[in-house]
């Protein structure tokens, strides 16, 4: 990852002038003479672009084997594949449009209280990337539409929720199509977005999206740097260069949120 993250900062014209982790042990398991230790580790990089600093922070979750008291495998550990849900939704929503006027600071104010923790007022998933940005909109105001339907809307209630809430591919067809609830304009090019909006990302090129995150910042050159949940990011690139699961073939989605009058 670190060697990933050097090249990406070197397109940047940035770099990385300390680095720090600290880690800590979730659980061990002994398995005859293999002991498995599972951990996570915060990462913190202090980063300099053109005379500004600023900190990205990351969670990773890993898993050691020992043998015998040797080290024998120390890898990440991968987040559970998302449910299987229809991939796109083509009925449209039916009912008025809701009025909202959405606030930015309010949704990027709650991305940096819970980027890494979990609000107890929603459900948490082991795939939560899309759970986590759905509440910061919700939290800049934007109104659940389409209660109970799960498959119209985008809402969390009574402990169920849309698969718009929750599910990056569907929330990222919610985004282009809505009627009634979140609008948006999609952008050709990350440097468009504003503080709160939102990028989706298709790390294979397969036509499947499969994670979200919200621009919570800007760095020296105007691109954004975001907020995320599953691997916990704070003031990340947007492009995830650096993320083991970046492909050459990634696709991007930008959309700009507007206020729907």
């Amino acid at each position: 990852m670190l060697e990933r993250k050097k090249q990406l900062l070197k397109k940047r014209d940035a770099e990385i002038v300390k680095c720090q982790a600290k880690g800590n042990i979730i659980q061990k398991k002994k398995i005859h003479q293999q002991t498995v230790v599972d951990y996570v580790v915060h990462y913190e990089f202090f980063i300099r672009q053109s005379g500004w600093m600023y900190v990205e922070e990351e969670i990773e979750m890993r898993q050691a084997l020992f043998e015998n008291g040797e080290l024998v495998k120390d890898e990440v550990v991968s987040a559970n594949m998302e449910m299987n849900v229809p991939t796109k939704n083509n009925e449209r929503e039916i009912g008025e449009p809701v009025r909202y006027q959405y606030d930015r600071l309010a949704a990027v104010r709650y991305a940096e209280t819970w980027w890494n923790d979990y609000n107890p007022a929603f459900k948490k998933f082991a795939v939560d990337c899309t759970n986590f940005i759905s509440q910061c909109l919700y939290a800049g105001g934007i109104p659940m539409t389409g209660y109970p339907n799960r498959i119209k809307g985008w809402w969390m209630k009574n402990n169920q929720w849309s698969h718009s809430w929750a599910v990056a591919h569907s929330f990222r067809w919610h985004l282009s199509g809505s009627r009634t609830g979140i609008q948006t304009i999609e952008k050709k090019s990350p440097d468009e977005l504003f503080l709160g909006d939102v990028i989706c990302y298709d790390f294979q090129g397969d036509g499947r999206f499969d994670h979200t995150t919200i621009v919570v910042a800007k760095d020296r050159k105007g691109m954004p740097l975001v907020n995320a949940h599953t691997s916990n990011s704070r003031m990340r690139y947007w492009s995830y260069e650096d993320s083991t699961a970046y492909t050459p073939s990634i696709q991007y989605k930008f959309f700009h949120i507007i206020d729907r009058h």
